[in-house]
């Protein structure tokens, strides 16, 4: 079956690219709106330049794959072209083939799970996935070396839990259960190795930043200020959706990160940070709307976060830097935040979802609404071709211009379609 799918994907890669999409039933054509064309040509440079469609070794890493994944999503459905969805797929066997398996410059060999290479095949998260940084983890002989660290292999949970939601949008999308499998078998691993999954008392637990490539050494032992958040918000998420046969059971992970997100605070300066919150906000809109029922109340505290850090980020100033004392993709994370906070305003204001009648909620809303002209500054700074000539643009091109295409065309990164 594996052999048949990859066969299947190369031949529909094969297909001439159509510039224009006949419209279901009606034998007309259009053609995509600017932003989409524009997030299109992006994300075919992406695929050319990475090695996922041409014959060149694939350059593959966690976080920008995750987020390309859910852009092809988003422009198969928004053009038709089933080629985008190819390249989804396609992407995803390119991700586990590269990242769930050692390094080639790892004495190690094969799945980094330590399945063999059939129980690898069909369970390829099982061991967590590689980061995909330039230089090899850090031995267990070594000392800690912080500059270099940035630059080692490892794992990341934050990372991991992108490709989470990667791979449970594929489900949604494909109503292929399978993806979602993979998924709910990542975060398994992901809270036992990221939380030791040994205390009862999870309130006072802590997690860690980021693991060794097999997930038996702590290489950082601080704690990123959302993880906990990511991995229940996930975790709720993957649960939400059904896997045939049943996926495995994510009820251990979400009661531990549930306790450890009773308290804390989430308000973050960083644009990044800022957007994901507003992200999850939506995300767990959502999943109400679909029935979930969050053990947590997130919405105020998350849409609080993310007022106190945006009255912060505007005040700042960083935004009327030049290019080269700026980070893209920093910058573009809160941009699709913002594109989810309009769409959540809009859901809420329609009477979409179960809390449009909750005062507080409207009004924060009204509030952070204030703040929606930064998306359109941003996406006008980056879109400008003389911004994307420094080394700051250059040397994160791929995680730049892919997130630049998710700000462009944010549905296939922010819809959670109905799982059913």
């Amino acid at each position: 079956m594996r052999h048949c799918t990859s066969f299947v994907v190369l031949l529909i890669l094969l297909l001439p690219f159509r510039s224009t999409v006949a419209e279901a039933g009606t034998g007309t054509t259009h053609m995509p709106d600017p932003r989409t064309q524009e997030a299109i040509t992006l994300m075919n440079a992406f695929a050319g330049r990475t090695g996922l469609d041409t014959g060149a070794p694939p350059r593959r890493y966690l976080w920008t794959d995750a987020f390309a994944v859910c852009n092809y999503l988003g422009l198969g459905r928004a053009t038709g072209e089933e080629r985008y969805t190819a390249l989804a797929l396609q992407l995803v066997g390119q991700v586990h083939h590269t990242l769930g398996r050692h390094r080639d410059d790892d004495p190690r060999r094969g799945w980094i799970s330590g399945l063999d290479e059939d129980a690898g095949e069909d369970h390829p998260t099982r061991g967590g996935l590689r980061i995909g940084k330039p230089l090899p983890e850090r031995g267990p002989d070594e000392p800690p070396d912080e500059r270099l660290e940035w630059d080692r292999d490892g794992q990341y949970f934050h990372y991991l839990t992108r490709w989470m939601h990667a791979l449970d949008q594929v489900s949604r999308n494909t109503q292929q259960p399978r993806y979602n499998t993979w998924a709910r078998e990542l975060a398994g691993a992901a809270f036992r190795a990221f939380t030791g999954a040994t205390a009862p008392a999870w309130g006072s637990r802590r997690m860690v930043w980021k693991m060794s490539i097999d997930l038996t050494r702590v290489l950082v032992p601080s704690m990123g200020q959302h993880d906990p958040l990511d991995g229940y918000i996930t975790a709720l998420q993957l649960q939400a959706t059904p896997a045939a046969p049943p996926g495995p059971d994510l009820a251990e992970a979400i009661d531990g990160y549930a306790a450890m997100i009773r308290r804390g605070d989430w308000t973050t300066p960083d644009p990044l940070g800022l957007g994901g919150l507003l992200v999850d906000a939506w995300r767990v809109q959502q999943l109400m709307q679909q029935g979930a029922k969050p053990g947590v109340p997130l919405l105020d505290r998350l849409l609080d976060g993310a007022l106190t850090g945006l009255q912060y980020y505007a005040r700042s100033g960083e935004l009327q830097r030049p290019a080269g004392y700026r980070l893209a993709f920093r910058e573009l994370g809160l941009a699709i935040g913002l594109h989810a906070l309009e769409r959540m305003q809009q859901s809420v204001e329609q009477g979409e979802l179960p809390t449009q009648a909750d005062p507080k909620l409207l009004a924060r809303l009204q509030e952070l609404k204030a703040y929606l002209p930064l998306r359109e500054a941003i996406e006008d700074f980056w879109r400008d071709p003389a911004n994307r000539q420094g080394e700051t643009w250059n040397e994160h091109r791929d995680i730049n211009e892919v997130m630049l295409a998710t700000s462009l065309a944010p549905d296939g990164y922010l819809m959670l379609l109905p799982p059913d």
